[in-house]
């Protein structure tokens, strides 16, 4: 699979999609930007729906009536990455997307048992896929793999619906101030 078969993923699926994000830290090259102006307390560049096509994407989906759901599961204290992401986040939120942060101290025995990151389109019907993400130790993207596998779709399932039951919306997670604490 290469990157336009990847992204042709989610302009085909038929009723949702969720994310599973398990790394405290992600190498994402497009990503440079933001981060410095983040680490910097600069501006950051626009995010929106105007200027990012992902965010057009989620926002043209969600209103044609797709579920886009991500969970991220956390460590605390929170990386920089993290902290970074939380503000995207918000981004991606006001879009469309569904987010939820699951603190993986408060369900460590539920939470231990997930594996690798991944993609699951139109989870709960026939025609489910997954697409299984793969990273290096250093959060760098090294590859993915599209499965339809019956075992490995109800990993993904099983996977989804332990991450989803263990975690919480954003914003109440951003209003608990868990957030703000730093590895610093």
């Amino acid at each position: 699979m290469n990157f336009v078969e990847f992204d042709a993923y989610f302009d085909r699926f038929a009723t949702d999609v969720f994310r599973l994000e398990n790394l405290q830290n992600y190498a994402v090259d497009a990503e440079d930007a933001g981060l410095k102006a983040f680490r910097e307390g600069t501006a950051r560049p626009e995010r929106s729906v105007r200027t990012e096509p992902w965010l057009a994407r989620i926002a043209v989906t969600t209103v044609a009536g797709k579920i886009w759901q991500r969970v991220h599961v956390v460590d605390h204290p929170l990386t920089e990455y993290l902290r970074y992401e939380m503000e995207s986040y918000v981004e991606s939120q006001a879009a469309g997307e569904r987010i939820r942060i699951a603190d993986r101290a408060a369900a460590e025995s539920a939470l231990s048992g997930l594996g690798e990151d991944f993609w699951l389109f139109d989870g709960d019907s026939p025609k489910a896929y997954a697409v299984l993400m793969h990273y290096d130790n250093a959060g760098h993207f090294v590859g993915f793999d599209h499965a339809v596998e019956p075992a490995i779709l109800d990993r993904c399932r099983h996977e989804r619906d332990v991450a989803l039951r263990h975690s919480m919306g954003l914003n109440t997670y951003l209003a608990s101030g868990k957030a703000v604490a730093t590895t610093e």
